[in-house]
């Protein structure tokens, strides 16, 4: 009983780790304003991992607090319409995220199960991870079909703390490759920089 627990912990691992473990070789697609993205090709799909790093002049815990107010998020999440808490027990929740896309696109949305840990320096990871199939496909939206990720916050002194956000998508449906370009590319510099704005007053 104790090998199958161990290779359910391993099998655990692997699934959390998939997205940084295709995407490896980071190439600096922008370097502004204290923001850093990096793109990475991933095997097997058509669209680019992205890597966004920067480092904010807040506490650890406004960050946290920020990001745990999953509707609030959406003033600062590049291109969110709405965002609601669908689910919460102990480390684990669930959110519903709808995103503006440009015409012609399709809107989409997305369901992500976010488990959170904290490390034994201080830090604090946010795994994440697509449930397409949690409920039906809404009205008017494409079901953003793969999402693997995390959030990485890691304190540096007693008021700053440097983020890391890392997400590979597969958008579902039809996306043309200069709107999936722009959004690697986009999706984490405005992300960060909002938060920053918002972490920093």
């Amino acid at each position: 009983m104790g090998s199958l627990k161990r290779m359910a912990v391993l099998c655990g691992l692997t699934v959390l780790f998939t997205a940084a473990a295709q995407a490896e070789d980071w190439q600096v697609a922008k370097d502004e304003e204290g923001i850093k993205v990096s793109l990475s090709e991933v095997a097997g799909s058509k669209y680019k991992a992205y890597r966004g790093v920067t480092l904010i002049k807040a506490p650890l815990a406004k960050i946290q607090a920020l990001q745990e107010d999953v509707s609030g998020a959406c003033a600062w999440i590049h291109e969110c319409k709405a965002q609601t808490l669908v689910d919460h027990k102990g480390g684990e929740s669930w959110t519903y995220t709808q995103f503006n896309a440009p015409f012609p696109v399709t809107d989409r949305d997305s369901y992500i199960h976010v488990t959170t840990t904290q490390g034994a320096d201080g830090s604090l990871t946010r795994q994440l991870k697509g449930v397409p199939s949690y409920k039906p496909p809404a009205k008017g939206y494409v079901r953003v079909s793969q999402v693997e990720g995390f959030w990485k916050l890691l304190p540096k002194g007693a008021d700053q703390t440097e983020v890391i956000y890392q997400v590979h998508t597969e958008p579902g449906g039809s996306v043309p490759s200069w709107l999936a370009n722009k959004f690697v590319v986009e999706a984490p510099f405005n992300t960060l920089k909002a938060l920053k704005e918002r972490a920093e007053k």
